[in-house]
């Protein structure tokens, strides 16, 4: 059976599926199994497509009219496409004339799939690069310290004069892992179990 999916950015009246719908129905599609959603396509939680895929069945063909309708990126894009296959579900997209139940559209999502994990490989090299030079400059990457050392220094001085850990929470306004990391990190905990 033929699912069609469709969406469109905007949920105001000025964008509408019709161009979409019009194309699905041409190709095939019973307009009953259409299912669209009026989203950003960088949203995770895009019901219209999560009712979709739970309807699909093996031996069924998801179809949609470009690639860009389905997927918020290429990683995206590949991971569905790759989960249909796993469940025994073909894919289309009409304007690039790809087809997953087809030898070519096979060899095509395995070339989208080698790209994709190209540009993951580069974000990581031009991350660490960046981190690299960053750390030559004397600047640290990262989150920035939510303790600086005289709020630390204060910290270990009401521990050490018996304030309970909860206690320091509430004073210093503090999350418990962030106390918790913090004094890990500049050895109290270790310093704490030697001494008892």
């Amino acid at each position: 059976m033929l699912i069609g999916y469709m969406r469109v950015s905007s949920a105001d009246d000025r964008q509408t599926v019709d161009l979409q719908r019009d194309a699905l129905v041409a190709a095939g599609i019973d307009e009953r199994h259409l299912h669209y959603d009026k989203a950003s396509g960088a949203k995770d939680d895009r019901l219209g497509l999560k009712a979709c895929l739970e309807f699909l069945r093996p031996g069924d063909c998801l179809v949609v009219w470009k690639l860009d309708r389905l997927g918020r990126s290429l990683s995206h894009l590949l991971t569905v496409v790759d989960d249909l296959k796993r469940r025994g579900i073909g894919f289309r997209s009409l304007t690039e004339q790809m087809d997953t139940t087809t030898p070519h559209g096979e060899f095509l999502f395995s070339i989208f799939g080698a790209l994709a994990q190209f540009e993951r490989a580069l974000t990581r090299e031009r991350v660490i690069a960046g981190l690299a030079a960053a750390e030559r400059r004397g600047r640290k990457g990262g989150r920035p310290r939510m303790l600086d050392d005289e709020k630390i220094d204060q910290i270990l001085t009401a521990l050490d004069g018996g304030a309970s850990k909860a206690s320091i929470c509430r004073t210093f306004n503090v999350p418990r892992s962030t106390l918790i990391d913090t004094l890990a990190r500049v050895g109290w905990l270790e310093n704490r179990a030697t001494a008892q």
